[in-house]
């Protein structure tokens, strides 16, 4: 009979509030940003790769499944949300929403066709889709294939928010961010987050408490699905362009780095990760092809010395939820 991990704290009020604590302090240290002379750009493309690892994060670090196509939801709404803004000249408000409905249908087909498998087999066949997305977007016209679709007009957001202005941008993408983020919150401090939590411990059990837990995973896939989506939206106006780079399996490869660096089903984890990842390839873009060889080399160290990732070894030492 499998139990709770070591690692797995009760969702109390004093746990709740210790996160509502480093929520607060995060969010004005993110605010903060534009004034102590940071490259925005930098924490902007940070900030999307933070909510999707948050997202992948909530299927896998909370409902125990490991997709390896998480790439696909980004690399869709990032495709979507492209088209709609350079070719249908949509407002980036319906842009984002286009967007993420595109992540939501595709999370609803993908889920429904790999749920009902387990372990290896649902992540080998989320890769599967994946690849398969991603072949069919390198013929498909509108991708523009290898060229990707460029030149992203940004645009006013609700008529009044020029989000060609950097300082604009930056605030609406963290805005951005930070709703994903607390909604990525609420639904792991929600009943349906706990029953998640608890199909991860013992999924037989949960069946023998009466739980559908085909169905609670289908959900917790379809949210996921959609918050990276969401992720991807948020993206096309930072880079300005959608890319095949989005939707290859490297990306999805990057999204479990940065969890399992941050702490896997921490709630602070896998931003921390997303900023170390991301961070990497943007200071030691000198190395060139040995920018993979450091990150490489940093997880073996991760997995070796800070077993429960950097957040997850904190929160264990000091007894805290993170």
């Amino acid at each position: 009979m499998t139990t709770l991990t070591d690692d797995t704290l009760p969702a109390t009020p004093r746990a709740m509030r210790d996160e509502m604590i480093v929520f607060v302090v995060m969010a004005l240290l993110l605010a903060s940003v534009p004034f102590t002379g940071v490259y925005p750009f930098f924490v902007m493309q940070a900030l999307c790769f933070a909510l999707l690892a948050c997202a992948f994060n909530l299927l896998i670090g909370y409902g125990g499944l490991l997709s390896f196509g998480h790439a696909m939801f980004l690399g869709t709404a990032g495709y979507c949300s492209a088209h709609a803004l350079k070719v249908w000249a949509l407002p980036p408000e319906l842009g984002i929403l286009v967007g993420i409905a595109a992540a939501f249908v595709l999370s609803l087909i993908t889920g429904y066709i790999s749920i009902r498998r387990q372990g290896i087999y649902f992540s080998m066949i989320t890769l599967a889709l994946s690849q398969l997305l991603y072949f069919i977007y390198l013929q498909a016209p509108f991708t523009h294939g290898e060229d990707g679709i460029q030149g992203i007009p940004q645009g006013h957001m609700f008529g009044v928010f020029d989000l060609s202005k950097p300082t604009v941008l930056y605030y609406v993408v963290l805005v951005g961010f930070l709703a994903g983020f607390l909604l990525i919150f609420r639904i792991i401090n929600s009943p349906f987050g706990e029953v998640l939590k608890a199909i991860r411990e013992n999924e037989p059990r949960a069946i023998s408490l009466g739980y559908r837990t085909d169905q609670y995973k289908f959900l917790a896939f379809v949210l996921s699905g959609t918050l990276a989506g969401f992720a991807g939206a948020l993206k096309v106006f930072v880079a300005q362009n959608a890319s095949l780079t989005d939707v290859h399996w490297s990306m999805s490869g990057e999204v479990v780095l940065m969890t399992l660096v941050g702490g896997l089903g921490t709630i602070f984890g896998p931003v921390v990760g997303a900023f170390v990842i991301i961070a990497m390839q943007q200071y030691l873009a000198g190395f060139g092809q040995w920018v993979t060889v450091i990150q490489g080399s940093i997880f073996v160290i991760c997995v070796l010395t800070f077993r429960r990732g950097v957040i997850g070894e904190i929160a264990h030492y000091f007894r805290r939820s993170l």
